[in-house]
């Protein structure tokens, strides 16, 4: 059995919201420095990336990325310090909403749930029968 795990999505208005997708792409973006290449990374389109990325420019009145200037090499995208800040609040609120989740489980579930800590994110384990 695959381990229970918190998933969730931040709506912030009709056609604005902000969940693990868009946050995975904005982190692959900032890895990468180049929306072509995060979209390889995550086994996506350029074109749904693109999309994603429009999505979070019109939700917010503050840039999430920016295009680099070209070259020899072409250009590239950057996730701006307010992308970095969704990023970084997302992620908290990932691992807060395990943390009580876990909680609840172990409540109604005890000595099967174990909750641990990799690599920075929490992870709800389950040994279920």
């Amino acid at each position: 059995m695959a381990a229970p795990g918190v998933r969730f999505r931040i709506d912030f208005a009709d056609n604005s919201s902000l969940g693990p997708g868009k946050i995975r792409l904005l982190e692959a973006i900032r890895d990468s420095g180049s929306l072509a290449q995060a979209a390889r990374d995550l086994g996506m389109s350029y074109r749904r990336a693109w999309l994603l990325v429009d999505s979070l420019r019109q939700s917010f009145r503050e840039s999430v990325t920016v295009a680099s200037a070209g070259g020899k090499a072409g250009g590239g995208m950057l996730v701006t310090e307010f992308g970095e800040a969704l990023i970084k609040s997302y992620r908290e609120l990932e691992r807060e909403f395990s943390a009580l989740a876990t909680r609840r489980l172990q409540a109604i579930l005890p000595g099967v749930i174990r909750h641990s800590l990799a690599d920075g994110k929490v992870s709800v384990r389950a040994k279920l029968n």
